[in-house]
């Protein structure tokens, strides 16, 4: 739907008080919003910290199960790294999300990984992707906005894991420009914006084993008639500081330049209203089905301090599941 449609619409379940699911693409082209039973029709499930319209299925972890990345041509990787690099040297970037498709090998479909997958944020979208994200965007809970901006990422099993990731000085720098940017895009639509919570570890775990991630909590205070303009709101924030860079609106043209394809749902974001709170999360850790080939989307932070094949690494290791 356009989006005059979808403020509508997102205005109509607000102030009615009614539950509702959305959807809105990377580029803001395509958004949907639809009750929870309207989007299961349409082969849209999702669980949201347990909020849901998926049926109560569980799939058992299968050790037979392949999800093996072919990597990405590495010439290609190195092409698109070298015109991002000399763009923030040149002062048009600081901060900046690299991503790409990864290829993979599989033996499972895209709702058995939903169905495996353990995830705040998990999402199947009509047989062509899967998202699991660990990540959310922004969450409304009584007339406060919430950002939970995640920037930073190691393996759990290397020695000193914690302290190589909390004292690495390009993730450091890396995580304060995200937070500052958040800062700045609530501000947008917010009052009284303050970091209530300031490099956190998460630790995720996965098939092929743990990673710890660093995330920041942001607050601000909403205006009370919020829910008559919350799509003109969301709109203001979009696309998320931490899947895009900064300065936001140059480096999206240099993601262009450097990407050269177009990302559609994945780094878009999509959420739930349960009918008290609004919780929306980052489209990331993603596999789309393309003809008969899947490809798991990956990227990272970007800047004058990062090594090009630190970079490269840090996108395959992000090919993963989250299993229980």
């Amino acid at each position: 739907m356009d989006r005059l449609s979808f403020e509508q619409k997102t205005k109509g379940f607000l102030c009615n008080g009614e539950p509702f699911f959305f959807i809105i693409d990377f580029e803001q082209e395509n958004c949907i919003a639809l009750s929870p039973k309207e989007a299961a029709r349409q082969n849209i499930l999702f669980n949201i910290k347990g909020f849901s319209n998926a049926p109560n299925l569980k799939t058992e972890p299968d050790s037979n199960i392949t999800l093996d990345p072919i990597p990405l041509n590495y010439e290609r990787y190195k092409k698109a790294f070298d015109h991002v690099l000399n763009n923030i040297h040149a002062g048009n970037s600081f901060l900046l999300n690299l991503t790409f498709p990864t290829e993979l090998k599989r033996n499972v479909d895209l709702r058995t990984v939903f169905n495996l997958a353990n995830a705040p944020y998990k999402l199947l979208f009509k047989d062509q992707f899967v998202c699991f994200s660990p990540e959310c965007f922004v969450k409304i809970k009584e007339d406060h906005i919430y950002s939970y901006p995640m920037k930073g990422t190691i393996p759990a099993h290397l020695p000193n894991a914690l302290e190589l990731l909390l004292k690495n000085h390009k993730e450091i720098q890396e995580h304060n420009t995200i937070v500052d940017l958040i800062r700045n895009d609530l501000s947008l639509v917010a009052k009284e914006i303050t970091v209530t919570k300031f490099r956190y570890v998460d630790k995720i775990n996965t098939a092929t084993g743990g990673l710890y991630q660093t995330s920041s909590e942001i607050r601000g205070k909403l205006p009370l008639n919020w829910k008559d303009n919350f799509a003109q709101l969301l709109f203001k924030l979009l696309p998320a500081g931490s899947i895009s860079g900064a300065p936001k609106n140059k480096t999206i043209a240099i993601i262009k330049e450097a990407e050269q394809y177009k990302r559609g749902y994945y780094t878009g974001v999509f959420g739930v209203y349960d009918g008290n709170t609004i919780d929306i999360g980052v489209a990331i850790r993603f596999i789309e089905q393309i003809n008969d080939k899947a490809y798991f989307k990956s990227g990272g932070g970007i800047t004058h301090q990062s090594v090009l094949d630190e970079e490269y690494d840090e996108l395959l290791k992000k090919v993963y599941v989250p299993t229980l």
